[in-house]
């Protein structure tokens, strides 16, 4: 599912790999994924009793029937849903938390205001928590393919032209790669394919890439997914011009790509995600609320 923090960039762990479109920082983005969720947490009877958390947590769980009502209609093609969780007392939302757990994909946005936007894919792919820096008011649960944020940032805060400077000495086909780039960002609109450009294969130099990195710049959204291994998706200063990178296990560099398009189709929630997240939350308020 990497970060901008207005004046402080926060970079993903630091790989081996020695070339790469967007190289990797020293410092670690590592997000504290649990991974656990309500299934195994509401499974010790010890730990919380569903009936009392009911009792004393209504808002919360009438929260809850919410969200997994709107899982169940929604479709990748419509508006998300925003659920304020701003206005829930201290344990309410340490319930919806716990309820949610933390997914796979974390990041942030960062916002004109220097502030940053936090966002959490729960363990119920679709549904999310998102959170404005230093502003508790302003926490939500969002129902989507992604939230909304990321979307408005990818196009306000980006610009809309590549500008191509002169090449340094020592480039051998950055320029012929950023004029592509530049063609397809330009041309590219809703409801159109993403275009990858792949680095790996692609023969760079340093200062090739070092050229590329510079002309496109950092953009305001860094997005981390841990799975099977690790993709890191970061938006360029360009509109409609990401940088997708996928490790291994080791943590070395496996694929290298800028995509061109909309927000990429690996931090994306997938349609059929929807349907599995409401039968699951489903499940659980039935379990342990009901």
């Amino acid at each position: 599912m990497k970060q901008v923090s207005g004046s402080r960039p926060i970079a993903p762990r630091k790989c081996e790999q020695p070339m790469s479109v967007f190289p990797i920082a020293a410092e670690s983005l590592d997000a504290a994924h649990s991974g656990l969720g309500a299934a195994r947490a509401l499974a010790n009877p010890a730990a919380l009793n569903g009936i009392e958390l009911a009792r004393n947590c209504p808002n919360a769980i009438a929260l809850l029937y919410s969200v997994a009502a709107a899982v169940a209609g929604q479709k990748s093609d419509v508006p998300t849903q925003l659920f304020r969780i701003g206005n829930l007392n201290d344990p309410e939302r340490r319930l919806i938390a716990e309820v949610l757990g933390e997914g796979e994909l974390s990041g942030v946005v960062a916002l004109p205001s220097g502030r940053v936007a936090q966002i959490q894919e729960s363990v119920l792919a679709g549904i999310w928590r998102v959170r404005i820096e230093t502003d508790a008011a302003h926490e939500y649960v969002e129902v989507g393919a992604i939230p909304e944020i990321v979307r408005r940032a990818a196009t306000d805060l980006t610009s809309s032209d590549l500008l191509i400077g002169a090449a340094p000495d020592g480039a051998m086909n950055v320029l012929p790669v950023l004029a592509e780039i530049r063609e397809r960002a330009m041309a590219w609109q809703p409801g159109m394919r993403s275009q990858i450009i792949n680095f790996t294969l692609l023969p760079m130099s340093p200062v090739d890439l070092a050229f590329l990195q510079q002309s496109v710049g950092n953009g305001p959204i860094q997005l981390i997914s841990r799975g099977y291994g690790t993709c890191r998706v970061l938006a360029t200063g360009i509109r409609n011009v990401w940088s997708v990178q996928f490790f291994n296990a080791m943590d070395s560099i496996i694929l290298d790509t800028l995509e061109v398009g909309g927000v990429p189709m690996a931090a994306l929630a997938a349609e059929e995600d929807f349907w599995v997240s409401a039968e699951r939350l489903q499940e659980i308020i039935k379990a342990y609320f009901e």
